[in-house]
């Protein structure tokens, strides 16, 4: 049973650190590979300084990684396929949903499968 209670917890963890719809869209932008935080910043569109926050929380849970180059800082996924995953997640999100947002979604979801062709393994 201990076992179980800390996979619960750390999964419960993860979960909280993507219940914000900026950190969703972040990984969202991620999936294709390494961004730095003004590219973000302008695909997402929020400040800077929310984008920095929001990375430094994913990285403090270790959902993205930094690389430096120079003055440059670049931010990637650990894991790739955690946006494979999150995407999966509308599939649950869509069973509730009726009429135009529902609608939506599904274009939402279309849109992410068609942008994320490659592999994201």
């Amino acid at each position: 049973m201990p076992a179980r209670r800390v996979a619960a917890r750390e999964l419960a963890n993860l979960f909280g650190v993507l219940s914000n719809p900026d950190r969703i869209r972040i990984v969202e932008e991620l999936r294709h590979g390494e961004k730095d935080v003004g590219t973000l910043q302008a695909l997402v569109g929020i400040s800077r300084p929310r984008v920095s926050q929001h990375l430094g929380l994913m990285r403090a849970h270790r959902l993205v990684e930094e690389r430096r180059d120079g003055r440059h800082v670049y931010y990637h996924l650990c894991l790739g396929r955690l946006a494979s995953w999150v995407l999966d997640g509308l599939d649950f999100v869509e069973i509730e949903l009726k009429g135009g947002l529902r609608e939506t979604l599904v274009e939402a979801a279309r849109q992410w499968r068609e942008d994320g062709s490659e592999d994201l393994t």
